[in-house]
């Protein structure tokens, strides 16, 4: 398992390139510069570019604060000042939580039609039941608890970064239509970021757990 010197480093250069990506797509350019979104509004008429624009800014900034309020707050740093990690983490809590409210409405545009729109769904839920199962946690005052979860949280977070990169290998790999490269590419980046972050919270989890017996010894 990479220690955190290797993982957290690499996701804060995913996370900053997908942000320099984003801004300079969508805030200095416009979306409909953007190649899906111009095939949309090359091949759908009716597509409601001005009222997709009003969920779509809050949802790719919302996204963008998640994702980099996440990756510090899995740092050792952020845990040194309490106030400013309680502060931090409700920024992240709040941001992801409306951004849960846009998703279903920008989900019904997703390229790829109704398998697609299903699968960003599915991502929906699980980002809200990840991070609202962190919150309980915490209010619960379960300490590991809410650190597995949130770590869980920040995985599907990081779905962001991850399906862009999915995306590109299985449209390489698979002459298929969009309707399925799409939604495959939403669950591979599902199941392969949970299954990273199980790995890494069951390695720690292991490694608390055998350092007392082997103190004594």
């Amino acid at each position: 398992m990479p220690s955190k010197k290797i993982i957290l480093p690499t996701l804060y250069m995913l996370a900053y390139l997908l942000t320099i990506y984003i801004v300079v797509q969508y805030f200095v350019f416009s979306p409909s510069q953007a190649g899906m979104v111009s095939a949309k509004l090359t091949s759908d008429t009716s597509f409601p570019y001005f009222v997709w624009k009003l969920f779509f800014y809050p949802h790719i900034i919302l996204g963008i604060v998640a994702l980099l309020i996440g990756a510090f707050q899995l740092t050792d740093r952020s845990r040194r000042n309490p106030k400013r990690h309680r502060m931090l983490g409700r920024m992240y809590g709040i941001a992801i939580l409306v951004n849960v409210l846009v998703v279903p409405y920008i989900a019904l545009y997703a390229t790829g039609g109704t398998p697609s729109t299903i699968a960003f769904l599915v991502l929906d839920m699980f980002w809200l039941a990840t991070t609202a199962a962190g919150i309980y946690a915490i209010m619960q005052r379960q300490v590991a608890r809410h650190r597995a979860w949130m770590l869980r949280s920040y995985a599907i977070t990081f779905v962001f970064v991850t399906f862009r990169i999915v995306l590109g290998i299985v449209q390489l790999s698979l002459d298929a239509d969009r309707s399925f490269t799409f939604p495959l590419a939403v669950y591979l980046s599902i199941a392969l970021n949970l299954m990273f972050t199980e790995l890494y919270v069951r390695h720690n989890h292991k490694k608390k757990t055998r350092l007392p017996i082997e103190g004594a010894v």
